[in-house]
């Protein structure tokens, strides 16, 4: 399964959290529970600021 992890800022509450490219669900912020996130089918619509790609390993 190839896809990127991004290190992703909430806009509503400035909380950092890890979020998948490639998405299948919807991805809540962890703090406040604004949508980070959405599927799209392949790559996720990412709503919030996207800080750092975080490289797997």
């Amino acid at each position: 399964m190839a896809g990127n992890f991004f290190n992703v800022e909430c806009p509503d509450c400035e909380n950092e959290q890890i979020v998948f490219g490639k998405a299948a669900s919807e991805v809540a912020c962890e703090v406040c529970g604004h949508t980070l996130a959405r599927p799209t089918g392949g790559k996720a619509a990412i709503e919030g600021e996207v800080l750092e790609t975080v490289e797997a390993r």
